[in-house]
């Protein structure tokens, strides 16, 4: 057991050392052509595992994205913090299934803890049931399964023995902006992509309610958004809910990153009123700042919850077993990540101050992103900047400009198409991201907005 000792304090020595350079290394890799040479063919014998780690690192370690990093503003992606990192090593040390109590008694305690001050974090009902899952695809995608048995179940029709084979036709109205994973589940869960009712959404991509009572009829899924994936607006939950469940309707919100608004008293009011919804899909490795993969799904009626999603079988034992809740019985896995540990390390390291600062800073970030990014000709910032999202125009050399940046390895942020424009999409959701960090990437914009302007 020694070597393995030595291995991995090896290992954690090596991932130490990353994480403190990562501030000052480039965010992009320049060059990752060398990786699959270093690499090598499949060996024929067996290789000391001090060998495998060593060549492994140093190949890829040249071709890493700084994600971890304070200048990473790409995809709403929040580094992981350092108790989570450190949880989510021991977690694969431990290797345990968290399938049940009787996989890991361990695994199956700490889900259900995390998961109950995941709910009183964001606001969200005590009696909600929740699973642990991938991330936002994988909370919409659980949470829309029970929203299609919930509803077809009203209409006497079981959806988990039957199928959708000659069911009622079930409608999903969604905004127009709704985020791209809500069309895959409805791929996923056989309903398609023709069963969504759009809704036309205001000037910064809420729904507009006026029209979605117009849209509104029959069995129906109604999908609201907390942060739209462009502009960070919100929908009117409240006004949308009320008319969605006065015609019977189920109401989800994905709330990948916007539904940690709830969790600052500054910021709460643009979540008010979804406390009242059927199901909610939030990301763990977005603002929470944990390491991938983890998302959650919170559900107001477990019943629908736990039948969309359990299963049984003559060998399993332990289900609810001592009062502990299966956490297989809300997600689709069954080999699955004890994600728990991560989670509670997450929520233990911040308290509930720390995630409202993390929240709040983020978004003070975003602003001064927005304030100085104004005031440089020639640059528009195109969105009301409520969050924690900035949408930046350049005229006809967005691209050029998104690209020249990206090269730059000062900062690395996107390129979306809104609205018909091509647009710099800026998301800040970083804990170790500092006042210095925006005013460097904004410095890295303006070098770029400088040198693309000569050129032209």
């Amino acid at each position: 057991m020694s070597e393995l000792r030595d291995l991995l304090s090896e290992v954690a020595a090596r991932v130490a050392d990353y994480r403190e350079s990562v501030a000052d290394a480039p965010v992009f890799p320049d060059d990752t052509s060398g990786v699959r040479g270093k690499l090598g063919e499949l060996p024929e014998k067996p290789t000391p595992p001090a060998d495998v780690i060593r060549r492994l690192a140093d190949a890829v370690e040249p071709a890493l994205v700084a994600t971890t990093g304070p200048r990473y503003f790409g995809f709403v992606t929040g580094g992981a913090l350092e108790a989570a990192t450190a949880a989510d090593m021991l977690t694969t040390g431990w290797d345990q299934g968290a399938f049940n109590q009787v996989t890991s008694p361990a695994a199956a305690i700490v889900e259900e803890v995390a998961g109950e001050w995941l709910k009183d974090v964001l606001g969200l009902p005590s009696g909600a049931s929740f699973g642990f899952v991938t991330g936002g695809q994988g909370a919409n995608t659980v949470c829309l399964a029970a929203a299609r048995h919930h509803v077809l179940a009203r209409t006497g029709w079981d959806v988990e023995r039957r199928g959708l084979h000659g069911a009622p036709p079930l409608t999903v109205v969604a905004g127009e902006e709704r985020h791209a994973t809500i069309d895959r589940s409805l791929r996923l869960l056989g309903l398609g992509t023709d069963a969504v009712r759009p809704v036309r959404t205001d000037s910064q991509g809420a729904i507009d309610i006026a029209d979605l009572e117009r849209v509104l009829d029959g069995p129906a899924i109604v999908c609201l958004q907390a942060g739209n994936v462009n502009t960070g607006a919100f929908d009117d939950f409240a006004a949308a809910t009320a008319i969605a469940h006065e015609r019977g309707a189920w109401v989800h919100v994905d709330g990948a990153f916007g539904l940690w608004a709830a969790a600052t008293p500054t910021l709460e009011h643009l979540t008010a009123g979804v406390e009242t919804v059927d199901s909610w899909a939030v990301d763990g490795h977005k603002w929470l700042n944990v390491p991938y993969d983890s998302g959650y799904a919170f559900c107001a009626h477990p019943e629908s919850h736990a039948a969309a999603m359990s299963l049984t079988a003559a060998y399993l034992t332990g289900q609810g077993d001592g009062g502990v809740r299966a956490p297989s019985d809300f997600v689709p896995e069954s080999s699955r990540r004890a994600r728990g540990f991560a989670t509670w390390a997450a929520l233990s390291e911040l308290g509930r101050s720390g995630v409202a600062d993390l929240v709040e800073r983020c978004c003070a970030l975003a602003r001064r992103f927005a304030g100085q990014l104004a005031k440089i000709e020639g640059v528009t910032v195109v969105n009301d900047v409520v969050l924690n999202q900035v949408l930046v125009g350049f005229g006809e050399d967005t691209d050029k400009m998104v690209e020249a940046v990206q090269r730059s390895g000062e900062c690395w942020m996107g390129a979306t198409t809104w609205r018909g424009r091509r647009l710099m999409r800026i998301s800040v959701s970083g804990w170790s991201t500092t006042e210095a960090d925006v005013d460097r990437a904004v410095a890295a914009i303006q070098a770029a907005r400088e040198t693309t302007t000569r050129k032209n």
